[in-house]
């Protein structure tokens, strides 16, 4: 016996909203759902469990007859599917009054119910949210029934506010699987019992790497699962490494390979670091010309040979300053105002202080006028 796992495919969603490739990413949320419809009705499973959040809002009712005419595509796949708390049932959600087609189960109501599909002998556990937060765990104290077959739950939640859940716990009451969503990264809990397949396809910058959905198979009463990748973009952080040497002709470059190797489609948090010329202008917002980026974080430093500098201003606050930065090993407090160490004979600045009472402080203050005073600001 065969089944998918899926969960968080938010149908509706428009990823990245504002960004050049955002009108896409809704469309291919739909196209992903489709494209594992496709894969089902040329190699049918017997069973299609359905997490949560299928829709990322309410869903209206030619979304749900879509839905539904897909799912009629397969009718030897049993479906069984629950509301998240994205498209919980409010009172007048078109859920409750939407009929599904005969190889559909939809759980709807906040109260874990029992299945029996007498076909396959298995026992499928679950319920819907009623509302878009729930802090009670209403899965704990749930049981499998005391009957042979293969029992599977089915459950959307594990923070705080989204039913929080003892997945030991209920993988320890009997359930033979916990196919479980949420959480928008692939997760595998507890091996072959219980896992978060993730979103299908990513929903937000931080839902990292690859995304897809779990398939298994059930065989003399043992899960084995693996995870299918499947989605048509990924995010990812992109990290470049600057150095004396480079340009912003050589950070576009590499930044061009680097997006070329792992694929134009995918979208990217460019992070530079390193230390580069001082005098090096960068300007990062350019970069995002190159490809789907969403930010690029300039974390570079500029290389200044501190020794010479230190030998420059000796005498001076700036010399002075330097010298600080040089020592090391030093036990020290940190300076709210440049989150900076400030020696032990030196006050932490605090909000109730002058500023001009660190010594920190005081050379930003004097630094910055030396600079402007000697023209060497543009």
């Amino acid at each position: 016996m065969r089944f998918i796992h899926l969960a968080d495919v938010h149908l509706g969603a428009v990823p990245d909203r504002g960004c050049p490739w955002s009108d896409k990413r809704e469309n291919e949320i739909w196209e992903t759902f489709r494209r594992v419809i496709a894969g089902i009705r040329e190699n049918p499973v017997d069973l299609l469990f359905i997490a949560g959040d299928l829709f990322h809002r309410q869903p209206l009712p030619y979304e749900l007859k879509e839905v539904n005419d897909l799912f009629s595509g397969i009718p030897e796949t049993r479906v069984y599917l629950m509301a998240g708390e994205r498209d919980y049932l409010k009172e007048n959600s078109f859920y409750r009054t939407f009929t599904w087609a005969p190889n559909v189960t939809f759980f709807p109501e906040e109260k874990v119910t029992c299945v029996k599909d007498t076909q396959f002998g298995v026992y499928v556990y679950g319920m819907s949210y009623e509302h878009s937060q729930i802090r009670q765990p209403l899965y704990d104290g749930v049981r499998p029934v005391k009957n042979d077959g293969v029992h599977i739950l089915i459950a959307h939640g594990g923070d705080e506010s989204h039913c929080p859940l003892n997945i030991a716990a209920l993988a320890g009451a009997g359930f033979d699987y916990i196919a479980l969503g949420h959480f928008h990264t692939p997760q595998n809990v507890i091996r072959d019992v219980a896992a978060y397949s993730g979103a299908l396809e990513p929903i937000e910058s931080n839902d990292l790497g690859a995304h897809g959905y779990i398939e298994g198979r059930i065989e003399n009463g043992k899960v084995k699962t693996r995870f299918v990748p499947f989605s048509i973009r990924t995010y990812s952080q992109l990290l470049l490494n600057v150095n004396e040497e480079s340009t912003q002709l050589s950070i576009e470059e590499a930044l061009k390979d680097e997006i070329f190797k792992k694929g134009g489609l995918n979208i990217y948090r460019v992070i530079l670091q390193g230390k580069r010329k001082p005098e090096l202008f960068l300007i990062p917002e350019k970069l995002k010309s190159f490809g789907n980026i969403t930010e690029v974080l300039d974390e570079t430093r500029p290389a200044y040979d501190l020794e010479e500098l230190q030998k420059k201003y000796a005498g001076t606050l700036i010399g002075d300053y330097i010298c600080f930065f040089m020592e090391k090993n030093r036990k020290t407090r940190c300076c709210p105002w440049f989150l900076k160490p400030c020696p032990p004979s030196w006050l932490p600045c605090s909000p109730g202080m002058r500023r001009f009472s660190c010594p920190a402080a005081t050379f930003s203050t004097r630094f910055a006028r030396t600079v402007s005073s000697k023209g060497l600001t543009k």
